[in-house]
């Protein structure tokens, strides 16, 4: 792609192609959308003359592109300020003409091959799977034997109507795989309702659930619909079950023999018809054991399970992971930033992530927006090496480990298929089931 102001553009696009290059000639005034539209890897962007308000043109351009480009200028552009910073921040490289324009074809060489490398990241496997690409499943991104169980799982229980407890530790994900359930449901066209019960004050909770009539109690001034009311036809999820009050885990159990409310300060039993979700980071076996929530509810709740694993159990997904974020949250990076260097990402997946996947939203987010290199830094995610495990093992344990990882991953990118996942890393499919075998992987992954 050339994208420059006549007459040198003419000029431009006969010396490369006089060199061996297709030139796709962008002529002014040339919009975002022409430039997307172009199917190159690299871009040549002739700066002289340009006015001030073209050349923020040509950055919103350079931006939108998404390709590395190189820029022509003259000698007296590198006096520019504004000139300067747009290709120290946006170009791959630049050659000052005249007396530099042999050095555009080594560039733009160079360029074009890092556009394509780039674009193959983007389209390949590093791009992750997000629940088959469907919309239902929203964030939950990953590629990993250990996600593709998950989304498995969620297809099944969706496809029937019975009550669901999804377990996982804080930050998981647990109400992502609550909606993927609801919009893979039967019911995905009427309502989802979320309420935290750890959330709400004891008092609040009864009139959230069940609502109220006017002049239930002090401060009722008017009759109040429910959540469980509210969400007649489609799905309830209680996030936190396990937060929720012995004496109003009576009142959740008998709506879920009869499937009637009554509103606090009501007389009238209302029937309704709604699926329960429940979720809870808390261990709900051992708390009806210590008789702090109620068995026969924890059996009504538990008919079908869904646990999501923790970030530390599918590390093979964290960098997937931080580029589908960093992909998301772009309009908030600075123009400069490009993504993580080797060495954020490998101390993200050293890192144990306690907070899980809502700690590395938040830690991503942050460091795009602080960072003032062209990478992201350790220390922009704000990851101290020292408090990392250190960890000693011989040559053929970190040879056995990354043999494991590279498996893992190419298992998950090909849907744990054998035949196509031998065929990616150019093995028989005997190797991949010795392989499968010497790391303890099971040959069917459900």
């Amino acid at each position: 792609m050339v994208a420059q102001r006549a007459p040198v553009q003419k000029r431009m696009e006969q010396e490369l192609g006089r060199l061996g290059w297709e030139v796709n000639g962008l002529a002014p005034p040339y919009s975002v959308e022409e430039v997307r539209q172009q199917a190159c890897h690299a871009g040549v962007v002739h700066f002289p003359d340009l006015s001030r308000q073209g050349l923020r043109h040509v950055e919103s351009l350079i931006i939108s592109s998404g390709i590395p480009c190189v820029g022509v200028i003259s000698p007296d552009c590198l006096d520019d300020d504004e000139v300067r910073n747009v290709i120290a921040n946006l170009c791959h490289g630049f050659v000052v003409e005249p007396h530099e324009l042999e050095n555009l074809d080594c560039l733009l060489r160079h360029a074009a091959r890092l556009g394509k490398l780039q674009k193959e990241v983007a389209d390949g496997p590093c791009n992750g799977e997000v629940g088959e690409t469907s919309p239902g499943e929203y964030e939950m991104v990953g590629s990993t034997p250990a996600m593709w169980k998950l989304f498995k799982t969620i297809r099944k229980v969706a496809a029937v109507d019975a009550s669901v407890c999804i377990s996982g530790e804080s930050g998981t994900g647990k109400e992502l795989t609550a909606q993927a359930i609801h919009e893979r449901s039967q019911r995905a066209k009427q309502p989802f309702h979320a309420i935290n019960c750890g959330a709400l004050p004891d008092h609040l909770i009864q009139s959230e659930l069940f609502g109220h009539e006017k002049g239930a109690f002090t401060g009722a001034v008017q009759r109040k619909i429910g959540r469980i009311e509210a969400a007649d036809g489609g799905t309830l999820f209680l996030d936190e079950i396990g937060d929720l009050p012995l004496e109003l885990q009576v009142n959740l159990l008998r709506f879920l023999e009869t499937r009637r409310i009554q509103r606090v300060g009501g007389l009238e039993e209302i029937p309704v018809d709604v699926r329960i979700l429940a979720a809870t980071h808390v261990d709900l076996e051992r708390a009806v054991a210590e008789q702090r929530f109620r068995e026969d509810l924890f059996h009504r709740l538990n008919v079908l399970q869904v646990k999501v694993p923790p970030l530390r159990e599918h590390p093979e997904d964290i960098e997937i992971l931080a580029r589908y974020f960093f992909e998301r949250f772009s309009h908030e990076k600075p123009s400069q930033l490009k993504g993580f260097s080797s060495e954020a990402l490998l101390v993200m997946r050293q890192y144990r992530w306690p907070g899980n996947v809502r700690e590395l939203i938040n830690r991503v987010r942050r460091a795009m927006v602080m960072c003032d290199n062209r990478l992201i830094q350790p220390d922009d995610l704000g990851i101290e090496r020292r408090s990392l495990p250190r960890c000693t093992m011989t040559l053929d344990q970190a040879r056995d480990a990354a043999e494991r990882d590279i498996l893992l991953a190419a298992l998950g990118r090909n849907h744990n298929q054998v035949q196509p996942t031998s065929k990616e890393l150019g093995v028989s499919r005997v190797t991949i089931y010795r392989l499968m075998e010497k790391h303890g992987i099971a040959r069917k992954l459900a």
